[in-house]
This record gives C-alpha cells, sequence and structure tokens, in this order.
C-alpha cells in the first residue's frame, strides 16, 4: 500500500472491519527534500480550523454594574489589561492568543413585534450564528439564517470526510413548541445549513466517536466490542506494525502518541458506559449511558474528540451548545456559593451585587472549560505551526444581561491566531456595534470573502486597539 521514499497521502487511513481511523499528520507526508511552505501539502494542511461555543444566560458582567466591577470584560482596552477582576481568568496562560470583544449587540434576538416579548430564550440561540431573526412560529414554516460555521464548511469543509460537526451537552428537543409562539429548534439549534434547515447536535460522546471513526459492521460486532470493552485499535494493530516501517523515528513518535490518544478516549467512554449501566443512582438518569453525569467531564471528552478530529483533519467546523436557555442545572464543580445555585435563577440576580458575585462565579466557571481545548491544539503541531495558531475558538452568547432578557453589551472572545489573521493579547471595545460585524470579520479571517453578513457590511477591525461607541439600535 505504501512505498518507501514515497510521499505518503494526506488522506491515508488504517481500516479494520467496521473501522476507519484517520491519521494525525506526519512528516512523510511531505515529499522530501522540499520546503514546507512551498508544498502543495502545506496548501492542503494549512486550513484554519472553527470552533463556535455558545453559553446561554450571558453574564454578570453584561450588566450596567457588572461592567462597573469588570465582572466580564477588563477595564482597559489594547494589550495591557487586567484579567483578574473578570470571569476570564483561566485564560491568563493563553494571553497571547486571546481576543476578548466587548460592547456589542444582537439585534436579530430582540423582540420585533408585541407578540415576541418576553420569548427571548426562546429565540436567541438561534440568532447566535445566524444573526438572523427567527420567524415566530411553532410548526414546520420555521426560517431563521445560514450559520457562520455552515458558510465556512460550505466553503472551506467539503474537502474534509465530515463538512462539519455539532455537538451539545444537553438534551435537545427539536419537535414541536415551547413557549412564547417558538418552535423547540430554535432554542435547540446552533447551526443552520439554510434558512429553513437546522442541523442537530450530538450530545453522545459514543455517538461522535462512532461518527469519526467510521464504526461500522453488524450491531452485534459493535455491541460485542462495547461489553467486551475491546478497543477499535486491536482490529488495525497489525496495519499500524506494517505502517510504521514506513516512517522515521519522529514520525513512529507522533503516530504512536495519537493512537494512545484514541485508546484513552475510548477508555474513557466505555468507564463512563459502564459506570451508567451498573444500575447505581445517576444525577442525569435521563442521558444516555455514554454522557457523564459531570458537566465538566462531558465537556472535556467533547474536547478530546474535537482535538483529534482538528489534529486528522476530519473536519474543520464545529459548533459547540454548552447549556441550554431557562435551565436550572447546577454545577458541583464551581467555586464557593456557586457550586449549589441553579443556573437560570441564578442569572435572574435583581442587580443584587452579592447575587451577581455568585452568577460571576458560575461564568467563570464556565470559561474555566476552554483553555483545556486551547492547551490540547497548543501541543499539536501540524507543519510549522501548532494547531491553537491554526485554529479560531469562538465563545460569547447571545445574550447580554439576562435578569433583563436583553442582548447589549454580549460576553464575547475569541482564542486563537486564525492561521496569522489574529494578533491575540487584545481587548476591542465596540459599543454598540453589532455580533455581525464580528462575524462578518471572523468568515474573512476564515477564508470566506464576504462583504456583508446580515446586518453588517463592515467588518470589525479585531487587531487595533479601538474603542468606539455607536447608537445601538432597538
Amino acid at each position: 500500500m505504501f512505498i518507501t521514499q514515497k510521499q505518503i497521502s494526506r488522506r491515508t487511513v488504517l481500516k479494520g472491519v467496521g473501522i476507519t481511523i484517520a491519521l494525525p499528520f506526519l512528516d512523510a507526508m511531505v515529499p522530501a527534500g522540499k520546503a514546507w511552505a512551498k508544498t502543495a501539502t502545506a496548501r492542503q494542511v494549512d486550513r484554519t480550523r472553527l470552533v463556535a461555543m455558545e453559553m446561554v444566560h450571558g453574564s454578570a458582567g453584561s450588566t450596567t454594574l457588572g461592567i462597573k466591577h469588570n465582572m466580564w470584560s477588563p477595564a482597559e482596552t489594547g494589550t495591557k489589561f487586567d484579567l483578574s477582576p473578570t470571569s476570564l481568568t483561566s485564560l491568563e496562560p493563553y494571553r497571547k492568543y486571546l481576543t476578548i470583544v466587548s460592547g456589542t449587540h444582537n439585534h436579530a434576538a430582540e423582540a420585533w413585534q408585541a407578540p415576541e416579548i418576553g420569548g427571548d430564550h426562546f429565540r436567541s440561540s438561534s440568532t447566535f450564528l445566524t444573526q438572523a431573526h427567527p420567524h415566530q412560529t411553532e410548526g414546520s414554516d420555521i426560517h431563521a439564517g445560514m450559520s457562520i460555521d455552515q458558510i465556512f464548511a460550505k466553503e472551506k469543509g467539503q474537502g474534509t470526510p465530515i463538512p462539519s460537526m455539532q455537538l451539545c451537552i444537553e438534551p435537545v428537543n427539536t419537535g414541536g413548541g415551547c413557549a412564547y409562539g417558538y418552535a423547540c429548534v430554535y432554542m435547540d439549534s446552533l447551526s443552520w445549513a439554510s434558512e429553513t434547515e437546522p442541523l442537530p447536535a450530538i450530545r453522545d460522546p459514543r455517538a461522535v466517536f462512532n461518527q469519526m471513526f467510521g464504526l461500522g459492521g453488524t450491531v452485534q460486532d459493535r455491541t460485542h466490542r462495547r461489553q467486551a470493552n475491546a478497543s477499535i485499535l486491536d482490529g488495525v494493530m497489525t496495519q499500524v506494525a506494517d505502517f510504521q516501517k514506513q516512517l522515521g523515528a519522529q514520525d513512529r513518535v507522533k503516530l504512536h502518541g495519537y493512537l494512545d490518544s484514541v485508546r484513552e478516549i475510548e477508555r474513557r467512554i466505555q468507564l463512563v458506559e459502564t459506570k451508567n449501566s451498573s444500575g447505581e443512582q445517576r444525577d442525569l438518569p435521563e442521558a444516555p449511558i455514554g454522557v457523564p453525569d459531570t458537566f465538566h467531564e462531558h465537556v472535556h471528552m467533547m474536547m478530546d474528540l474535537i482535538a483529534a478530529a482538528f489534529q486528522t483533519d476530519l473536519t474543520r467546523a464545529f459548533s459547540f451548545k454548552l447549556a441550554l436557555d431557562a435551565i436550572g442545572r447546577t454545577y458541583p464543580s464551581a467555586a464557593g456559593k456557586a457550586g449549589d445555585a441553579p443556573f437560570h435563577p441564578t442569572s435572574h440576580h435583581g442587580e443584587d451585587l452579592k447575587k451577581m458575585e455568585i452568577f460571576k462565579d458560575l461564568n467563570t466557571y464556565h470559561v474555566s472549560m476552554v483553555p483545556y481545548l486551547a492547551e490540547k491544539l497548543e501541543k499539536m503541531q501540524e507543519g510549522d505551526k501548532n494547531l491553537l495558531e491554526k485554529s479560531l475558538l469562538i465563545y460569547g452568547s447571545p445574550m447580554g444581561d439576562s435578569n433583563l432578557h436583553n442582548h447589549v453589551n454580549l460576553p464575547l472572545f475569541l482564542v486563537g491566531h486564525a492561521n496569522g489573521q489574529l494578533k491575540g493579547n487584545r481587548h476591542v471595545r465596540h459599543t454598540g456595534a453589532p455580533m455581525s460585524d464580528v462575524w462578518l470579520s471572523a468568515l474573512n479571517m476564515l477564508g470566506v470573502e464576504k462583504q456583508k453578513f446580515q446586518d453588517s457590511d463592515s467588518a470589525m477591525d479585531l487587531n487595533e486597539d479601538q474603542v468606539t461607541e455607536q447608537t445601538t439600535t432597538a
């Protein structure tokens, strides 16, 4: 299958019965004796990756009092900002990759007519990546807009085995109506392939793992493998041994490390499934057996899969919905009183400073998930850059002050250099600017040239220390 001294294809895979394992980038995939930047491989591999993460309920720092106390954004703009008072303290080790954008608004999520008043929680998520105002309906005539991850996937992801993937932490209910005249699909879906095509998200890490590694075969084969706690790698080890003979020492180390990481992800999924099928009482009794009961373990497992998909170029686009609006879930691992605080009720703090501090601690806990993925990507080298340099991680909310259900002063930051398009170590404040300005800039950084996106026809410059004040359109 492989010839010594010949270049190995970037799309080389290992195959077993019902299994397909894509490989990480290896030095053997570059023609011998050629400089990296001048190779066709570099042009193929140097593709920017996108992860768009949404956390509902805005932030404590989106209120007048929260802004005064710098509960979300630092006081200073430019490069000499202090993260210590904010909910972003966990991002300090990745400061050189961090771009904070404060002051934007989301006009699409506002009530445009009287019947829509009060329905903010039930339409907001559909506007986050689309910046399109959803048609109020509980029927099948849903209508929003194409999301930025799908615009990117359509133009830049068609050369990958999986153009895009959609993940979530909480259960989704894409059928029927939820409240205030809105179909549940608006509340559950970040990604829209078109104005009328919301894409369902996957909650179960096992399902994501199976999709990534092409687990086919019969139902009996898959069930037997799961019950025996067997690894998918068992079916390809002979191929691995033969393949390694074609590789240099450094590539063999990289391949061994990658396969170990796949085995570790699989082992952790198996441990969760074993525990959850033991008959012991679960914190999340309605969840599939592959879903961990703890939030951080679930998020980290999904991020392990994201990193593995990026490492093997299986896909370049993820959306990741971290919570549902109006959810009352508690997060015991959060600091202090926040560990017992139900998410949605805590977001309605009445502008009471003590209650806001608890909500801020919840925000801090949620943000602390992001460095886990940043660290994994930074450690993955691909050609002349690491994968965090080649990625754009977006984290934000379509809601600002959830105590008032408004959509101004939105919490938003980006991590990564987007293949040199984003400098990092920067806080820019554009008070009153539409979030769509940021998305237009993001699309351009991702290599999708657009002059306009929804209500924006001006891409925001995220590499300059700008402070602007605009009048927010109600």
